[in-house]
């Protein structure tokens, strides 16, 4: 009986490749074998060293003594109350009733006439035009409190515009734009006008305004709690100087 080879079982055909391998690891055995490092020991005599016994200490435990405070003093004693009895005699007095009988005569007291005195409230010396209760009355104002208010301020608007002289702010030859002359009186307890005050960009235009709020006519005088007094009034008014 013949022996049947197998081409798979053959090693001839991997023939280079084993030997290769071989090679490589031979190489690789030679190379750990040169680069591996030893250490040389060396023993060291202890002809010179002496081993004395060592030294042992008794430590002694210590125990920590609290202070002790002593207990507080007690509290001090009472003082004894003596009773003693009441010897003196006290004296009752007898309140007489003031209640009146039939047969006792009243004479009668003659009361003279008793004038109220009525304390006059202080007023605030100047009341605001915005916070018056009853504002001053411009002659041919009417309608209700709020229709009188803006009534007057129309009114006083449409004056300075035909007293004041607008042309004052060009030949002064102030800066282009909006300037304003802010002007406050007063509108006294008789309705006139006083105490009247300017703040402008020129000394001429508050003179100016000044002499405008002069010209306005005499008014009803403004109300607080139903009493005449002095009002005070704040009026801006406003130009536009051209080129």
């Amino acid at each position: 009986m013949l022996v049947k080879k197998r081409y798979r079982a053959r090693l001839s055909p991997n023939r280079k490749l084993f030997f290769q391998l071989g090679l490589v690891l031979t190489l690789l055995i030679i190379y750990i074998a040169l680069e591996w490092k030893t250490m040389d020991r060396y023993v060291q005599e202890f002809n010179n060293v002496s081993f004395e016994e060592e030294e042992i200490i008794d430590i002694p435990l210590t125990q920590r003594i609290q202070e002790v405070k002593p207990p507080p003093p007690p509290p001090p004693a009472p003082e004894k109350i003596e009773i003693v009895a009441d010897e003196e005699e006290i004296e009752e007095t007898v309140l007489e009733t003031t209640e009146t009988d039939e047969t006792e005569y009243v004479e009668a007291v003659e009361i003279e006439n008793i004038e109220e005195i009525i304390e006059e409230e202080e007023m605030q010396k100047d009341i605001p035009f915005a916070i018056i209760e009853e504002p001053p009355i411009y002659p041919g104002c009417k309608g209700s409190k709020e229709e009188m208010k803006q009534c007057m301020q129309d009114k006083i608007n449409a004056h300075v515009t035909k007293h004041f002289n607008i042309d004052l702010a060009q030949e002064l030859g102030l800066t282009q734009g909006k300037k304003k002359v802010y002007v406050q009186f007063k509108i006294d307890k008789d309705g006139e006008i006083m105490d009247i005050r300017a703040r402008g960009p020129h000394m001429r235009l508050e003179k100016e305004a000044i002499r405008v709020v002069e010209l306005l006519p005499r008014m009803t005088p403004g109300k607080q709690r139903t009493r005449p007094v002095r009002v005070s009034y704040t009026l801006p008014i406003t130009m536009i100087v051209l080129e």
